[in-house]
């Protein structure tokens, strides 16, 4: 009996695939050999599907050849990986060819009648060539992943090497020289990034990545002006101090995305998440819930030691100064209501392990389960009601920015007796902002969310001061230009941070509610600066007043329940990076701004924002369009006729929108006319949408789906890469051998190769 092609090698590799591309890559080669696999082992074949079978087996056969020959390359140009990289791929390209060999049945003869090992004799060998090829692609793939971490590592110690020569710059000509190279190689090392934030898996560790990137990105204008003013003052101590702080932060930035992409333990590895209340709860309740099943699964002691661990961190509440008395009367009681039931739930306990009969929960003991994890549960909800409020009525406050004001103010007029005065109110409002920050991650319901919480604590902590020392440097030089600026850019970030404060705590509150999953919304506040409308300026900016509040309420509940079904209906799609899905939830963020305009809450303060806001939505709105318009070439044309016309309502909308919020209007029925009709066409635009989306999801899984299915030949050619033209070594019938959508292995290897050859 013939040996199978596949050899008895058991090469299985126990890579942990961390990325989406690699992922993604890998799921149609999946398919198709669960595809060749899982055939119906019929006594008779037809002449198609034997044919079938060996076009397959071919197609995977020469593409892996391909992809093999890529790796190949890429081995030879990283030497560090020549190895193991040329291991993987003699591999792979054995176990294309086993593949190869036993899917050879061109004929519908019994493959034992000319001793041939086939597919239909050995499936045993089947599922080993399957296995074999699965785990060396895979590491191929992961080993190449690691040029892709090789590449940020190369691009970050650039940055680190000028932002050096930057910090000891001393003239304007030598400082906009390297500034240009520092510009260039921030900008290199932004796309490395971003596209390694967006491929990775973990959520945790995307969110990181995303703090560090934003982080470095406010901190690239801060390190231009307050550069820019320690040259022009190099004698000013307080101008030193605010350059010293950006540059520390940047390389704290910097250093927090090297550990996220490698990996490495360190000490803010451990800070980064501080046990929360949340998981406290979380946990404490399924250790109360598993003794349901199992009396013995932990002892009474323990529940009640973490029944106390959490008790414990609600002190962060109790012991705030900004507290109210009530509350934190509210907070105690429930900490000693929940010590109780957990005491009736240990004596039922105890019970009915002394009983001889009981292995199962007994129904006083179930009644004190329901009752314990009741009391956690009003417990975490009177926790979620003082931290979100705090923060609500926090930024209703410091809406107005009234310390940064006076600031620039005193700063202007070179009064430091008033800078140190305003200076004081706004430590003070730092103070309260961090911790707000920080009882939010107690009740924040996920990790991302709590390590974007932590990330907002740590900005207020550290701008707070860098606005003072700006202030400061100003009021020394009151007739400079550059520390004017400087102060100015400090104070943009304190308020984009709010902005940002303002869409997490809506997250929060979503979450609580059951509305939302772990992903952050799309950031779309215009921020100080931007998107500003000329025609606008010398508009007047005025408030609603509780009359009409009242008359906009049903208007900005439906806005509200829209974006809500928006944000409901994006979390369907299975990619979430999709230019349709980003642009929808932009559009609910935006909308649920103005909802909020209508209460009198949120950033919106006025008209005039609202009017600003309008504008950018319908611009979100029009990119949308754009979008569902490449989406709609790859459809059918009754498919195709039916998006092309809702996203026409959609572009009339917009534009109707973006006219709307640019005519300049007096009076004040007129501005409450303009209001109105502002949300109104709002809510009109989120109503296409919601009619679009699930439509355009259905589409996009049936034409990915068709895509990575077993298709004809037909599908084959059309899906070759044009630019790659391929022999036709090894195929059937002259059809092309890109068979398990390889494409994707290609052009994923490909791009590695481009980028490592730059």
């Amino acid at each position: 009996m013939a040996s199978s092609p596949c050899g008895n090698s058991n090469f299985d590799s126990g890579l942990e695939i961390k990325t989406r591309s690699v992922e993604q890559t890998l799921i149609p080669l999946v398919s198709q050999i669960t595809t060749l696999i899982n055939h119906k082992d019929k006594p008779k074949k037809s002449e198609r599907t034997l044919a079938a079978i060996h076009r397959v087996g071919q197609a995977v056969s020469v593409a892996v050849g391909r992809f093999v020959a890529v790796g190949e390359a890429i081995a030879t140009e990283n030497q560090e990986l020549k190895d193991e990289m040329g291991q993987a791929c003699f591999e792979a390209r054995r176990a294309g060819d086993a593949i190869a060999q036993l899917t050879d049945v061109g004929s519908s003869l019994p493959s034992q009648s000319d001793g041939r090992i086939t597919v239909f004799s050995d499936r045993t060998g089947m599922v080993k060539a399957a296995r074999l090829l699965l785990s060396s692609v895979t590491k191929v793939l992961v080993l190449a992943d690691r040029i892709v971490i090789k590449q940020i590592i190369t691009s970050r110690n650039k940055v680190l090497v000028t932002l050096d020569h930057l910090e000891r710059v001393s003239t304007f000509q030598e400082f906009v020289q390297i500034f240009s190279q520092f510009g260039n190689e921030m900008v290199e090392f932004a796309h490395l990034t971003g596209d390694r934030q967006n491929d990775l898996k973990d959520e945790k560790k995307k969110a990181r990545m995303a703090a560090a990137r934003a982080v470095l990105e406010k901190c690239t204008m801060m390190l231009l002006t307050a550069s820019k003013t320690c040259l022009r003052h190099p004698d000013c101590e307080s101008a030193r101090i605010n350059k010293d702080a950006v540059f520390h932060r940047m390389r704290c930035a910097l250093e927090q995305v090297i550990e996220i992409v490698t990996e490495a333990r360190s000490c803010g590895e451990n800070k980064i998440l501080p046990a929360s209340i949340y998981d406290g709860i979380k946990d404490f309740k399924s250790s109360v819930e598993c003794l349901r099943e199992n009396l013995y699964s932990l002892s009474p002691q323990s529940v009640g030691s973490q029944l106390e661990a959490l008790v414990e961190r609600t002190e962060d509440f109790t012991d705030s100064a900004y507290t109210s008395h009530e509350q934190r009367q509210a907070i105690l009681g429930l900490c000693q209501l929940a010590r109780q039931d957990t005491q009736q739930l240990v004596h039922a306990w105890v019970e009915a392990q002394q009983s001889v009969h009981a292995k199962e929960a007994t129904e006083d003991m179930e009644v004190a389960i329901l009752k314990t994890c009741q009391s956690v549960n009003d417990l975490r909800r009177e926790l979620h009601k003082v931290a979100v409020g705090r923060a609500s009525d926090l930024l209703k406050v410091h809406g107005e920015q009234l310390p940064l004001r006076a600031l620039k103010a005193a700063g202007a007029e070179g009064n430091l007796e008033a800078v140190a005065e305003y200076s004081r109110t706004l430590t003070e409002q730092k103070e309260q902002l961090v911790e707000t920050c920080r009882l939010l991650c107690h009740v924040s319901g996920s990790e991302p969310l709590e390590i974007t919480c932590i990330h907002a604590e740590e900005t207020f902590h550290v701008i707070g001061p860098q606005i003072i020392s700006a202030a400061q440097t100003l009021a020394l030089h009151p007739s400079s230009k550059i520390a004017k600026e400087n102060l100015e850019v400090f104070c943009e970030a304190w308020e984009s941070q709010l902005c940002d404060m303002a869409l997490l705590l809506r997250e929060i509150n979503d979450i609580f509610e059951g509305r939302r999953g772990d992903k952050r919304p799309y950031l779309s506040l215009p921020r100080p600066g931007k998107h500003s409308l000329t025609n606008l300026k010398t508009a007047k900016a005025v408030k609603l007043d509780a009359e009409e509040q009242t008359s906009m309420a049903k208007l900005g509940l439906e806005l509200r329940l829209l974006s809500s079904d928006v944000d409901a209906e994006v979390e369907k799609w299975e990619e979430q990076e999709h230019d349709i899905v980003r642009q929808s939830q932009s559009l609910a963020s935006m909308a649920y701004n103005m909802h909020l305009f209508t209460r009198g809450e949120g950033l919106l303060k006025t008209t005039l924002d609202l009017f600003h806001q309008a504008e950018v939505l319908s611009e979100e709105g029009l990119q949308l369009c754009s979008s569902l318009r490449t989406f709609s070439t790859q459809l059918v044309d009754e498919e195709k006729s039916l998006v092309l016309t809702e996203m026409e309502k959609l572009v009339a909308l917009c534009q109707q929108l973006q006219m709307g919020a640019k005519t300049p209007v007096q009076g004040k029925t007129a501005t409450f006319q303009k209001v109105d009709s502002s949300i109104q066409t709002t809510r009109n635009i989120l109503t296409v949408v919601l009619s679009l989306l699930p439509f355009c999801n259905k589409l996009n899984r049936k034409y990915k789906s068709e895509r990575s299915s077993l298709g004809s030949p037909q599908d084959w050619r059309e899906r070759q890469d044009a630019s790659t033209p391929v022999k036709e070594e090894g195929a059937l019938n002259g059809k092309n051998s890109n068979g398990f959508g390889v494409k994707s292995l290609e052009q994923h290897m490909a791009g590695l190769n481009l980028l490592e050859s730059k």
